[in-house]
């Protein structure tokens, strides 16, 4: 309960009632992630937007998973979500290693501007 207002005589109790979260609010939430990052991947053309956006889809997928163990009361999901995230890690330490290497050698990131493995 929370009490609002201005002095005593207009001071009034609001009750907050919380709604609690279905599988399909928590599955709404990580299917609208993946499609950001999707479309993310899609479009823009500058590597580490597009590097950020596979996380963003990586993290919506880790999302469902443990949305999934949770509603069936198992940890399952929780075991992969583990995995996930120390693959995440290692994938975020190369991945910005081989951009760093790129801008270095070419002075860009832009996607269309590294369309050869030459030099």
């Amino acid at each position: 309960m929370a009490r609002c207002g201005l002095g005593r005589a207009f001071t009034r109790t609001v009750r907050f009632t919380m709604i609690p979260a279905t599988l399909n609010s928590y599955l709404f939430i990580s299917v609208v992630l993946f499609a950001i990052g999707l479309i993310g991947v899609l479009i823009r053309r500058n590597t580490l937007v597009v590097f950020m956006c596979l996380e963003l889809m990586l993290v919506a997928s880790t999302l469902a998973l443990v949305t999934f163990s949770r509603f069936n009361g198992t940890m399952d999901g929780n075991v992969f979500v583990f995995f996930i995230l120390t693959v995440a890690a290692a994938e975020v330490a190369v991945g910005l290693a081989i951009i760093v290497a790129l801008f270095r050698q070419r002075q860009t990131i832009q996607i269309d501007q590294l369309n050869s493995l030459k030099n």
